[in-house]
């Protein structure tokens, strides 16, 4: 009998996103989680993993990066 780390190498993952735009990984076998949608990226646990590095650079999740941007600061002038 394989144990689950001896299959690792060779199970299929997807990269994963939410609403706010946070990223993971989910394996390809499994129902996603209620939230998450798939991105199109699959393959290994690393070049998913290795996805999401190069993809997500800003970990902030998207409502707070929305509160933050100088389109929004009270007071704020907006250029046409």
């Amino acid at each position: 009998m394989q144990t689950e780390e001896a299959e690792e190498p060779s199970r299929a993952y997807h990269v994963v996103v939410n609403a706010e735009e946070q990223y993971s990984i989910w394996r390809a076998d499994k129902v996603l989680p209620k939230g998450w949608v798939v991105v199109g990226k699959e393959g290994t646990k690393q070049e998913c993993l290795a996805y999401v590095e190069s993809v997500w650079t800003d970990m902030r999740p998207l409502s707070l990066r929305r509160k933050m941007s100088p389109d929004t600061t009270p007071g704020a002038s907006k250029s046409n």
